[in-house]
């Protein structure tokens, strides 16, 4: 059981020695690369070649498909949630914006994987009450500095940037377009109009 704002310790077995540590890791780095290319579905048998290791190192370390999207799904929202504390010397406003295109960058790859774990698993709560978590503190700052309007919620902005993600965009390019319009939309207005 985890609290709010703790993700759970999937690497709770993560092995000790080096070459196994290494492994592991390996598995973890070419799964990611792996389900974010092929989606969810993707072989694992694919995730060992890639990573360089047997199947069987593969089902050591994971010993099923889930524990493997498990620990995929927490290390990138480890990851998502860090990044907030090494934009927190930038301006309130570019802070924010810094983050959320990360954020975007995360659950466009993530979205088959989220989709796996289900919404209403133990895992999934926890990854989302560590990305509030790291979010809002961000966003209260940069409406502190009147940089963001003051009548919205954090959870407005996650939702209004998730859409985002569920849309298929030809080039990277574009939803970067998309996604600065969206952003546009939490400054405050500029005055009467």
């Amino acid at each position: 059981m985890t609290s709010a704002g703790q993700l759970p310790d999937v690497f709770a077995g993560r092995p000790k020695r080096a070459d196994a540590r290494r492994n592991y890791e390996s598995l973890i780095a070419a799964a990611r690369e792996t389900f974010a290319e092929n989606g969810a579905s993707a072989s694992l048998e694919e995730v060992a070649r890639r990573a360089g290791v047997g199947i069987g190192t593969l089902y050591r370390n994971f010993p099923g498909r889930r524990e493997l999207f498990e620990a995929v799904y927490v290390e990138e929202v480890r990851a998502l949630s860090q990044s907030a504390a090494e934009l927190a010397d930038l301006p309130p406003w570019d802070a924010l914006v810094a983050w959320l295109r990360r954020f975007v960058g995360y659950a466009a790859t993530k979205r088959a994987l989220a989709e796996e774990l289900l919404h209403d698993s133990e895992v999934f709560r926890s990854c989302r009450t560590e990305i509030y978590s790291a979010g809002e503190p961000m966003m209260r700052r940069a409406q502190a500095a009147g940089a963001v309007r003051d009548d919205i919620s954090f959870d407005d902005v996650v939702r209004l940037v998730s859409g985002l993600t569920m849309a298929q965009f030809p080039e990277p390019a574009q939803r970067d377009r998309v996604l600065g319009v969206a952003l546009d939309g939490l400054r405050p207005p500029a005055g009467p109009r």
